[in-house]
């Protein structure tokens, strides 16, 4: 497929195959992403098996999970690698799993995710509740924007970041709201619009209170002032 690039501030978004636009990247200091696991096109989402029914109609061609052949070149583009839904991927054993405790308790999905790092650390757990996510989701496999900053904060060195499976933009997001130079990487064009939506207005957020002190942000959320 044709690739489409798109730049965002300190953002480069590809609309295009991961095997086809690795080749042409050079070195990052992270891989930061939440891969496809190859479950869900067969299974559906947890809402839609309560019902007895597939929204999707079985079809979610981009749940395909990452090859063996692409798991060696992100791991040779970076040194540090996180992956959410590493569990179901052939990774290596590791010290260094982070576990995002969803605080659903009895619903009827997943409590936990875990992520995948080849960094050396006691696992952590991130306790965020995962109904309404930043206002609702607009990917199935979404994760929240909180989420993939607290991430971020395990590798405060790694100054640009990619994700080969950007899906809506969260760890682009997250990226811009830490000052870090982003790449990301989608084959979907609808969720790639998406997340070029998401990233461009979390910069015109960001310029919005550039001139404003602390106190006049706190105005400007509660109402006390004018954006006329």
């Amino acid at each position: 497929m044709a690739i489409h690039k798109e730049v965002i501030g300190d953002c480069e978004l590809y609309l295009g195959d991961c095997l086809e636009v690795l080749p042409t990247l050079g070195k990052v200091d992270a891989v930061v992403t939440d891969p496809p696991y190859g479950v869900l096109s067969a299974a559906g989402s947890a809402a839609t098996r309560r019902s007895g029914r597939n929204t999707n109609a079985g079809v979610m061609e981009w749940d395909v999970a990452p090859t063996d052949c692409i798991l060696l070149k992100l791991a040779d583009i970076a040194p540090i690698q996180m992956y959410w839904g590493g569990c179901h991927l052939a990774l290596a054993p590791t010290f260094g799993y982070l576990v995002w405790d969803k605080e659903i308790d009895g619903l009827n999905f997943g409590e936990v995710e875990y992520c995948w790092t080849n960094m050396r650390f006691a696992p952590r757990i991130f306790r965020f509740r995962a109904v309404g996510i930043d206002g609702g989701k607009v990917h199935p496999t979404q994760k929240p924007i909180a989420l993939m900053q607290w991430c971020l904060g395990f590798v405060p060195a790694a100054k640009t970041v990619l994700d080969p499976y950007m899906g809506s933009g969260t760890t682009g997001v997250a990226c811009v709201r830490t000052g870090r130079r982003f790449i990301g990487i989608e084959r979907e064009e609808k969720y790639f619009q998406i997340a070029v939506k998401r990233i461009q207005a979390e910069y015109d957020r960001g310029a919005l209170f550039a001139g404003l002190d602390e106190d006049k942000q706190g105005e400007l959320f509660s109402g006390g002032v004018s954006c006329n």
